[in-house]
């Protein structure tokens, strides 16, 4: 599972360099999760940019990164694709987490611009 991490800002960036979020990868992402954000500080940024396709297992590996992360950080989810964002819409978990329409949007503030 390819992600990257920077801090920008008051914030940690994860980016996804992955197309798919899946039953394949949902281990891997949430350890690699784990692992990038194990000692931040301030807010968690995801990126979700690059992936065109998120499963029901990847939808709950980024559901349970939220669990981890609180009480002390909440998940933010950035750059939804077209396919990903009805996920989200679909389950209704477009209510439970912040979504920004890309990474510029989350930093300035604005929260469920999409």
């Amino acid at each position: 599972m390819n992600l990257t991490a920077e801090s920008v800002a008051e914030a940690l960036v994860v980016n996804v360099d992955e197309e798919r979020i899946d039953a394949a990868v949902a281990i891997q992402f949430k350890d690699r999760m784990r692992d990038l954000t194990a000692g931040a500080g301030g807010r968690i940024i995801l990126d979700l940019g690059r992936v065109i396709f998120v499963d029901s297992s990847g939808l709950g590996a980024i559901v349970s990164v939220m669990k981890f992360l609180a009480p002390a950080h909440r998940l933010e989810l950035a750059g939804l694709t077209p396919n990903v964002g009805r996920v989200f819409h679909l389950t209704r978990m477009d209510s439970v987490f912040p979504i920004h329409a890309d990474v510029a949007a989350a930093l300035h503030g604005a929260g469920h611009d999409l």
